[in-house]
């Protein structure tokens, strides 16, 4: 394994996670709920402190960290925005179904093979993030 594919494999978890800090902050911005604005707050700040641990970690193997969720995801994120429900029961769904499918699953197959040790653990902590906030959304729905 090459650190050039090791830095793209990388980048598109680094972009993946600009998109939950992109989703959180649509969630931010349409939350009434003091406590669940702040809960939602506290998950992207550490989503935001994961994407910099990528970044340097991409940096350290001499590449350029993506800056933004890139193309394909900024249509996401739009498309998201648009259709984002307006209860909050319905948000929270929303929010745990999106962590599930791109912050645990694609992130868990996108890391399975080329990664050395030191990378492996970054993204590991940055699934094990997604997961634990997943549980802390079916917590608030319970």
């Amino acid at each position: 394994m090459t650190n050039e594919t090791v830095i793209e494999e990388l980048n598109t978890l680094l972009r993946g996670t600009y998109m939950g800090i992109r989703s959180l902050e649509h969630y931010i911005q349409e939350v009434d709920n003091a406590d669940l604005k702040k809960q939602l707050q506290s998950m992207q700040q550490e989503v935001k402190e994961n994407a910099q641990k990528i970044a340097e970690r991409i940096q350290n193997l001499g590449g350029v960290p993506a800056d933004s969720e890139g193309f394909s995801g900024s249509m996401h994120s739009y498309m998201h925005k648009i259709m984002l429900p307006d209860d909050q029961t319905s948000m929270i769904e929303d929010a745990i179904k999106g962590m599930n499918n791109y912050g645990v699953e694609y992130s868990e197959e996108l890391v399975k093979g080329d990664l050395d040790p030191e990378s492996r653990k970054i993204a590991e902590e940055v699934i094990d993030t997604s997961r634990r906030h997943v549980e802390q959304l079916k917590h608030i729905l319970h």
